[in-house]
């Protein structure tokens, strides 16, 4: 889900369709590799592209082109294979990835052990991109909007719903049925045989996690060792993921509240946990009736908080947006596009790219409801059940409204296939809460081990500094083994 880091992993007929036309295989692409684009390049980084079926039903049809890149080991003796990355979203650009993973600290020995692979996913980035023509103000985020009442609900329907015809009048409409997770995972395998690879190790993070869990369902004698670092529920972005938003949102909060509390004097957010949450409270309340001088909406409040929660360094930060809220002050604005009709620079990617290909995905890879009361129901339900953000997950967004039905079913995760999965997962997470790793684990079964971090925030390895954490995940990559049971790791 995030911008900058299940269908993700049906065996029959999904497998029969991902393979479709052995003639294509016997034919299948090399890949003839050459300097990385700007904002790709990187020491050691390599890329290339690759030409896939937009319609795998249709595998002589239509093709869309796959960018890929590849940090390549340097210890030939040490090499396994290939690691296949996605840098999550969905709408995460994953060429850069291997750079990124290398510039955070891969350890040497999972260099040595893997070419390191990025690939952006179809309709992102430099793979054949989509776009829905949106300003920034026509659609800034997928996480839905908060609503105060019925009448937010049903403006809200009104908004999306505009969103949503856009997306259907868009230059790239033709390609929009075709951009699910389901697909993705395909062309996942596809740059796996170009690479002349009978398997391929898998690390993805946030909704990466679900491209690997349905990859890994879809052609489970293709993986090697899966790697899943803060994971989504089994069903992926649906509406019940949407609506667990809330949740971790109160699993976290917690976190802030010590931080907030611990620094009062900086800060005069509450003395105390509790003291700050009423602060929270009082700031959404005021912002509810009457924006502040600068614009800023209950709404607002309540979203920037959420985005302020994935990691402690944006702690202080929020801290700072709170109090010039809570004694009236300018808010510190954060950097943002200006929003311009879409354009095409010299990299070819729309600037609505990452939101609208988000967008494709989310709505593409599940049915969810038409009905705008269905919504506003919802609405009070979670309102009632998780007053801080339950208006917020549970409310309608264009999928509501998507100009395309599902082109086939979810891919259901199972346990079918090898024991070769390792979970990963901060048990105060707001972006993928731990309740959603649980129903993953119970999913995939004895295939999946899950290793629990006692720590809050997005992302976990390499991110946060948890000893036994990231020695259990470098040993797994490195050698393949697991722990033998789900085990739980302490803060440092």
């Amino acid at each position: 889900m995030r911008k900058s880091v299940a269908t993700a992993l049906a065996i029959g007929l999904l497998t029969t369709l991902s393979t479709a036309c052995s003639t294509a295989e016997a034919n299948e692409e090399k890949l003839s590799w050459k300097k990385c684009p700007e904002g790709v390049a990187a020491a050691g980084v390599e890329c290339t592209t690759l030409d896939v079926p937009l319609d795998y039903n249709k595998p002589d049809g239509k093709t869309i082109e796959i960018a890929v890149s590849r940090l390549a080991s340097k210890n030939p003796d040490k090499r396994r294979g290939v690691l296949l990355t996605n840098s999550g979203g969905p709408g995460g650009e994953t060429l850069t990835m291997p750079a990124t993973l290398r510039k955070l600290g891969l350890p040497k020995s999972v260099l040595d052990s893997y070419d390191i692979i990025g690939t952006d996913p179809r309709g992102v980035g430099r793979s054949t991109p989509v776009t829905c023509g949106l300003k920034l103000a026509d659609h800034s985020t997928n996480v839905p909007t908060y609503a105060r009442n019925a009448e937010d609900v049903a403006a809200e329907a009104m908004r999306v719903e505009s969103v949503a015809k856009k997306c259907a009048a868009s230059e790239t409409a033709d390609v929009l049925p075709h951009i699910t997770t389901a697909n993705t995972a395909r062309d996942l395998d596809r740059v796996r045989k170009a690479l002349g690879e009978s398997k391929a190790s898998y690390f993805g993070i946030s909704y990466g996690t679900y491209l690997g869990s349905v990859y890994a369902t879809m052609f489970p004698r293709s993986t090697d060792r899966v790697f899943l670092d803060s994971v989504t529920g089994p069903g992926g972005w649906d509406a019940s993921f949407a609506r667990n938003l809330s949740r971790g949102f109160e699993d976290r909060f917690p976190d802030f509240t010590k931080f907030a509390a611990a620094q009062n004097k900086k800060y005069g957010l509450g003395k105390t946990p509790a003291a700050v949450e009423e602060t929270y409270f009082d700031i959404a309340a005021k912002l509810d009736r009457k924006p502040s001088a600068d614009g800023f909406t209950g709404a607002a409040f309540r979203h920037v908080t959420f985005a302020n929660f994935y990691y402690d360094s944006k702690l202080p930060e929020l801290a700072e947006i709170w109090k010039a809220l809570d004694t009236g002050k300018p808010v510190p604005q954060p950097k943002s596009g200006k929003g311009e009709t879409p354009t095409t620079g010299s990299s070819g990617v729309p600037s609505d790219n990452y939101v609208a290909s988000q967008m494709h995905v989310i709505c593409n890879d599940s049915n969810w409801p038409a009905n705008v009361s269905v919504y506003a129901r919802n609405v009070e339900q979670d309102r009632k059940a998780h007053p801080k953000f339950g208006a917020a997950g549970a409310n309608i967004t264009p999928c509501a409204f998507w100009p395309s039905e599902p082109a086939e079913k979810p891919v259901k995760l199972t346990d079918r296939g090898p024991s070769n999965i390792l979970l990963l997962q901060n048990r105060r997470d707001p972006a993928t809460p731990l309740s959603g790793a649980r129903e993953t684990r119970a999913a995939l079964g004895s295939r999946a081990r899950l290793v629990t971090a006692d720590q809050g925030g997005h992302l976990a390895y390499l991110f946060l500094d948890n000893k036994c954490a990231h020695d259990t995940v470098t040993t797994f990559l490195v050698t393949g083994d697991r722990p033998d049971k789900d085990i739980n790791c302490p803060s440092n």
